[in-house]
């Protein structure tokens, strides 16, 4: 059966891109291939070369409803960097998950190189600057992302994961379950290169995915760093919900992590579009926060 190419019904399609240009590809690898959407801000030059922001949905959204609950590319717009958003195919997982947690039959490893291969075929299509590559995801794109870049690390500058279980936390369906749950297994995950700052942002009130998890994925990736320090501080913006902000810093004063624990947050986008499901506008603006930590890797990258 033929994937097909279908464009987003106008109207959608007209909201998501209505400040630059939404457009539809397919990414192959060996082990299959995907759909996606990548947005382009309007007037992009010929010499120009833009950031890329690459965005995993999470379980029972796809690449339209993600844009639109997370609003990137209204920011992406004002900005000026792209945004790629892949879509699971629901024949690979019927409630549209990526298979993160699908390491003991290498599912989820496929699934990376398909990703990854989008990517690449985006980066060589569209005006991106290689040296400026970020990921983020939501749930079970949380996850797949922090997998990525545990096996692609030198393509990345910078990862978020938005309620999401930590890499290696589990390798089949049901020790996933039990992951979501907080009783996730801690397996050896190759640190042979070092892996590009991650920032966490997680609910105290998510049931499906339990805040613990947040909290694991940044001490993982402190400790794979070397000795660390850890500073916590209050952050609270007008009628937002409250957060603790924790970075994790390695000696010289490097961040390697920042957890963002946020107060009456549930499993939802933390300041999206409230019209959208696992969306909540009464959290702080998540989207900002990623690019602004994205952008912030990207200098500190430069030579």
């Amino acid at each position: 059966m033929k994937q097909s190419l279908r464009a987003p019904k106008a109207k959608k399609a007209s909201v998501i891109a209505s400040q630059g240009d939404w457009v539809a590809g397919v990414a192959m690898a060996p082990l299959g291939a995907r759909r996606y959407h990548l947005f382009k801000p309007p007037g992009v030059q010929l010499h120009e070369r833009l950031p890329l922001l690459v965005m995993l949905h999470g379980c029972g959204q796809d690449a339209q409803s993600f844009a639109l609950s997370t609003r990137m590319n209204r920011l992406a717009a004002r900005e000026r960097f792209l945004v790629l958003y892949p879509e699971q195919d629901r024949r690979a997982n019927p409630q549209g998950c990526w298979n993160w947690y699908g390491t003991r039959t290498k599912v989820a490893y496929g699934e990376a190189a398909i990703l990854m291969a989008a990517v690449q075929q985006a980066s060589l299509l569209y005006p991106v600057d290689p040296e400026r590559i970020a990921i983020a995801g939501m749930s079970a794109g949380a996850s797949m992302a922090a997998l990525m870049v545990t096996r692609y690390p030198d393509h990345f500058k910078a990862v978020t994961m938005h309620s999401g279980v930590p890499p290696g936390a589990a390798e089949s369906t049901v020790s996933a379950l039990a992951a979501m749950r907080g009783r996730g297994a801690k397996q050896a995950l190759s640190t042979t290169t070092a892996w590009p700052a991650l920032l966490v942002i997680h609910g105290n009130q998510d049931t499906i995915v339990a805040p613990s998890n947040g909290a694991a994925a940044a001490k993982l990736w402190a400790e794979a760093a070397g000795p660390h320090a850890e500073k916590s501080r209050q952050v609270s913006r007008g009628q937002r919900y409250p957060m603790t902000v924790t970075d994790f810093k390695v000696r010289g004063g490097r961040t390697v992590a920042t957890l963002c624990a946020i107060d009456g947050l549930a499993h939802a986008w933390s300041g999206g579009q409230a019209r959208q499901a696992y969306s909540d506008p009464k959290g702080p603006d998540a989207s900002r926060m990623i690019w602004s930590f994205a952008a912030k890797q990207f200098k500190l990258a430069k030579p």
